[in-house]
């Protein structure tokens, strides 16, 4: 939506009309609010006896201490006067309500004057030419200075605003496809609008000589609602219709706000070096929460043909001296024997059941792969670090914790792959994504392109921390040779442990020449030596993985593929002990 739709929004045609349509809307928005700050300052209902309620209009409410329509009132509610009257007590025990309206016009503001003491919160609209894609390019400079800058989007000059009590914003909502998530510029700059407004107002001391730090409310209506990765689901204080109350976590919120608005620059603080190459200054980043609670987390389901690469991920995460906990999801699938291996290697083992991707035919292969969305119940921990089990870790990623959700690594267009990402467990957020399978198409129907419609606003992480096994091109073995920059790794193609050792068997296969690469399997199979003997036997050849990479050798052999790996003698002396199953 460019800036001439914002002036339609803003320069009503017939201004008598939409002062009588915006009244009657403005009353109803106006009852629910009272019912709001009697809760506040009159029911003194307790922090912990609030409920995160559902988060689409189509869901069902849950039984909760704070339904907006309560059918069964308390005594005090039953006594209580009138709504004006009730507005009236509101006032008196809190002489004024201090409210900042964001996209409002100066017509539409004095609907809220009745409310209390209302200011327009001015900024300009982001430039028309500005579209999703330049806020989220595929490829950025990561590495050397000057690093890219982003797409200015206005922001309100923060210092003439004082003391509010809450923040109310009407809500863009673009004009986005059909089971697509929204990937609105307008959109993005009214939620960041209030989200700074929130953290730098509720972060002031209080002017009444109070106590503490002054909380701040941000409203939000329309139909859309707002963006939920920047107010938290576990911060929803009350919903109905198309109203939206948060009482924010101002510590996350104001973390959340120093990230790039966009992945048009990396999400993490960094300073210049001499040979003008950068270097990260995690200690910047700072932690909103105290005494974090933090794992690494892996998923094996519906067969067990990554146990091996969970076992190798557990050693290689071991081996860089991490001091988070190491959390492995599985199903019924996994083994007795397989699991006391897993637990050996590293893992704590939490049992799932799997999730099934409601648009993957039956026995695909992408049947159960949304299990991934388990993650967000891991509610012991405040935040996790997922990572595919056909990765290794090369250097030590804890400090990396220190973002906020959902930070990963591009992979191409506007998305990022979720191989390694972090995120915030919430089981809200949980319900709000189970209900969301069956309204988000995913792109390549799997859970990767799921998560990019539900988290279309994400913070970029550098390549080396999920360095994608792939070359294009048709480049050399000397350019296919691991940088020493990389965190972790990510097999893709055929994996390490499927292969012979001697060499990356993704060479005998023309089309997987891409995934190719001699360097890195030689790395994998470092990780497989340091393995105690017991660990290694849970990564032993098949006759069956055996007779196929033989016909893929004889077949590459046939077709003279020009890379000659298939006359390298075969030494791998698992040959020797193949297993039958």
């Amino acid at each position: 939506m460019g800036t001439k739709r914002m002036k339609k929004i803003c320069t009503p045609n017939n201004l008598n009309l939409k002062l009588l349509f915006f009244s009657l809307f403005s009353l109803s928005i106006f009852l629910l609010i009272l019912r709001f700050f009697s809760s506040i300052f009159f029911l003194n209902i307790p922090q912990d006896s609030i409920k995160c309620l559902q988060l689409q209009d189509d869901q069902e409410i849950p039984n909760s201490p704070i339904i907006i329509n309560n059918p069964n009132p308390s005594p005090r509610n039953q006594s209580s006067p009138p709504q004006l009257m009730l507005l009236a007590e509101i006032l008196k025990q809190k002489e004024i309500i201090k409210i900042g309206l964001v996209n409002f016009t100066e017509e539409e503001q004095e609907a809220w004057d009745q409310l209390g003491e209302t200011s327009l919160i001015r900024y300009d609209p982001v430039g028309e030419k500005v579209r999703w894609e330049d806020l989220f390019p595929e490829w950025i400079n990561e590495e050397r200075w000057p690093l890219p800058r982003c797409p200015e989007i206005p922001m309100p000059a923060f210092e003439e605003h004082g003391e509010l009590d809450m923040v109310v914003s009407r809500i863009p909502c673009g004009s986005g496809e059909k089971r697509k998530g929204v990937r609105d510029v307008l959109r993005l700059q009214v939620n960041l609008v209030v989200a700074n407004l929130v953290a730098r107002i509720g972060g002031r001391k209080r002017e009444d000589g109070g106590v503490g730090n002054r909380p701040v409310y941000a409203v939000f209506i329309g139909a859309c609602g707002p963006m939920w990765e920047i107010f938290r689901c576990d911060d929803l204080f009350r919903h109905e219709g198309d109203l939206w109350i948060f009482k924010p976590d101002l510590q996350r919120l104001k973390h959340k706000v120093q990230m790039p608005v966009g992945t048009c620059r990396l999400a993490l603080p960094y300073v210049k070096q001499g040979d003008g190459r950068i270097r990260y200054e995690f200690s910047k980043l700072g932690n909103p929460i105290d005494n974090p609670r933090e794992a690494y987390v892996t998923i094996l389901h519906s067969s067990e043909a990554y146990v091996c690469g969970a076992i190798a991920l557990a050693q290689s995460i071991i081996l860089t001296k991490s001091t988070k906990d190491l959390i492995l999801l599985a199903d019924k699938s996994i083994t007795k024997k397989s699991k006391r291996a897993l637990i050996a290697s590293g893992w704590k083992i939490k049992y799932i059941e799997r999730i099934q991707n409601p648009f993957a035919e039956k026995d695909a292969y992408n049947e159960w792969n949304y299990s991934k969305l388990r993650l967000w119940q891991l509610t012991d921990y405040d935040k996790v670090i997922f990572i595919d089990s056909d990765l290794i870790v090369l250097k030590n990623m804890d400090d990396f914790f220190g973002n906020s959700q959902l930070s990963a690594v591009g992979n191409d267009n506007i998305v990022f792959n979720s191989g390694v990402m972090l995120i915030e467990p919430s089981e809200c957020m949980f319900e709000m994504l189970m209900k969301k399978r069956y309204t988000l198409a995913s792109y390549n129907g799997g859970d990767q392109g799921f998560l990019n419609e539900a988290f279309t606003w994400w913070h970029r992480w550098p390549k080396t921390l999920n360095y994608l096994k792939i070359f294009y091109d048709h480049v050399d073995e000397i350019e296919r040779v691991l940088p020493r920059s990389i965190y972790a790794v990510h097999y893709l193609g055929l994996k390490p442990w499927m292969c012979y050792r001697d060499y990356d068997c993704n060479w005998d296969v023309l089309d997987h020449h891409i995934y190719a690469s001699d360097s890195a399997h030689r790395r994998w199979w470092q990780v497989y030596d340091a393995m105690p003997r017991r660990l290694r036997a849970f990564c032993g050849l098949s006759r069956f993985m055996d007779s196929n990479l033989q016909m893929q050798r004889a077949l590459a052999k046939n077709a003279k593929l020009s890379d000659g790996h298939w006359k390298i003698k075969v030494r791998d002396p698992r040959r020797h002990r193949l297993k039958e199953v």
